[in-house]
């Protein structure tokens, strides 16, 4: 059952061999004229009646540009095995700091993928309290949508994720864990992650 799944999202645009639905952000925004870039690794799980096994390590960058107050631009790459994957697209604050609605689009890329089949929307909300300048807590919830080829299955993913630094506008590190499922199938797919986020351009209003 677990290979059903990873065969249908094999050409998605979070794919290498299986999904990559990581968020290693919060719902804060850059801010006008500041950039933020974020290099990540994460470890890919599969778990179903059988047992977990892990199925890849991928890894990637997203830049992060404030385009207005309430509105960032967003270009993330990922490398996993034999698969490039771009995506890109707006993040709209609703909540100043609080609540941002992200809504990316891209497509798969490589040796014997036709990236004409592979382009996906991943409509996600963000939600994140932040205690302190030192530490915040992001929870997320997204919808990944077939936009080509041949499968038409909606898929959807939770995360969990930690800001931590000095100043988490800033600079922060932003370990991270995640579940992602199809309805129609059993199993679920489980990643751990690590990101670094790095802000630059003036301070953040």
């Amino acid at each position: 059952m677990g290979r059903s799944i990873l065969l249908v999202l094999a050409t998605a645009i979070t794919t290498g061999c299986a999904p990559v639905f990581s968020d290693l952000q919060s719902a804060r925004l850059t801010g006008p004229g500041r950039v933020e870039v974020t290099p990540s690794g994460s470890q890919l799980f599969f778990s179903d009646d059988d047992g977990t096994e892990h199925v890849e390590n991928h890894y990637g960058v997203q830049l992060a540009a404030g385009v207005a107050e309430v509105l960032d631009l967003r270009v993330r790459y990922e490398r996993a095995p034999d698969v490039n994957v771009l995506g890109f697209g707006p993040k709209f604050g609703l909540l100043k700091d609080k609540l941002a609605l992200a809504v990316p689009v891209g497509f798969a890329f490589g040796q014997d993928i036709d990236s004409g089949k592979t382009w996906e929307a991943h409509p996600t909300l963000l939600a994140t309290w932040t205690p302190d300048r030192k530490v915040e807590l992001t929870g997320s919830a997204k919808a990944i949508v077939p936009l080509s080829g041949e499968n038409r299955d909606t898929l959807y993913a939770v995360n969990l994720g930690l800001g931590l630094g000095p100043d988490v506008s800033r600079w922060a590190f932003r370990p991270e864990v995640g579940f992602l499922w199809n309805p129609g199938e059993s199993g679920h797919y489980t990643h751990l992650s690590l990101g670094l986020t790095f802000g630059f351009g003036g301070k953040r209003q």
